[in-house]
């Protein structure tokens, strides 16, 4: 029952979003209400507070911002929509007002400066710098944040997965990356080329610390079940002696091969 008529008191500070509560007889004057001023804003950079300017309900500049603070992002105007209860009215009114730059336009890879591309615009012009292919286990935060679907968190949980990794192998992994949607994963297998070997980790000598470090590795029970083997029956020979002890599965060894050195 609380949480109908939280609703319908958010559905009414909607349909009167320049309403403002008075304050108590008692303080003798009322709250004066911000003024509105309809002007240019974009809604991934503007403050709570501009977004009240331009007559966005409070709760819903609050909204917003928390979603931005998760890593999300406008790309087109119609993305405000998607903030819970958006007003449909409120939209109409905002649209013409709504800047959304494109920051990161696609290149085929290998363009030069004179190129010309679309942006998510649809309005045609050229291309400062071509986006060239760079190779996904040597490559910082700002190769990735170029791309269509990559901000900085994303690309800092990227990296972090590829180090605990010891480097991208195919770039089917990337698909393990939590958080990454179609966009993303597109962008990266466009341009994210696994060039460089991975790290290795000795399967004979490593300790089982060591080895649970591993992303593919985290069950600590399995870990130590290969440790006890390699005690009882000496180092590891080869990936196929890994079937004999029967705490892997067949797509576990396959993924954790190419990490290991015997």
């Amino acid at each position: 029952m609380l949480d109908s008529i939280a609703l319908l008191l958010e559905r009414q500070q909607v349909s009167h979003p320049y309403r403002e509560k008075q304050r108590s007889p008692a303080y003798g004057t009322t709250q004066v209400p911000e003024a509105i001023k309809l002007v240019r804003f974009d809604p991934n950079t503007a403050s709570e507070k501009e977004l009240r300017g331009v007559g966005i309900p409070a709760f819903i500049a609050g909204r917003i911002e928390k979603f931005r603070s998760k890593g999300g992002r406008f790309r087109r105007k119609e993305d405000l929509l998607k903030i819970y209860d958006f007003p449909q009215q409120l939209y109409a009114r905002l649209e013409k007002y709504i800047v959304i730059p494109d920051q990161s336009p696609v290149f085929d890879v290998g363009q030069n400066s004179s190129s010309k591309t679309y942006s998510n615009t649809g309005v045609r012009g050229e291309t400062k710098t071509g986006m060239q292919a760079f190779d996904i286990n040597q490559c910082d935060t700002t190769a990735l944040i170029r791309l269509k679907g990559i901000g900085s968190k994303l690309a800092q949980r990227i990296l972090k997965f590829r180090d605990g990794l010891g480097g991208f192998c195919s770039t089917d992994q990337f698909h393990e990356v939590y958080g990454l949607d179609s966009l993303a994963l597109a962008e990266l297998k466009r341009y994210a080329k696994v060039s460089s070997p991975v790290k290795k980790v000795n399967i004979n000598t490593a300790t089982a610390e060591e080895l649970g470090k591993h992303p593919y590795l985290r069950n600590r029970k399995q870990v130590q079940v290969l440790v006890n083997y390699r005690t009882q029956h000496g180092p590891f020979r080869s990936l196929e002696e890994f079937r004999n002890v029967k705490v892997l599965d067949d797509p576990t060894i396959q993924k954790i091969g190419p990490y290991l050195s015997f």
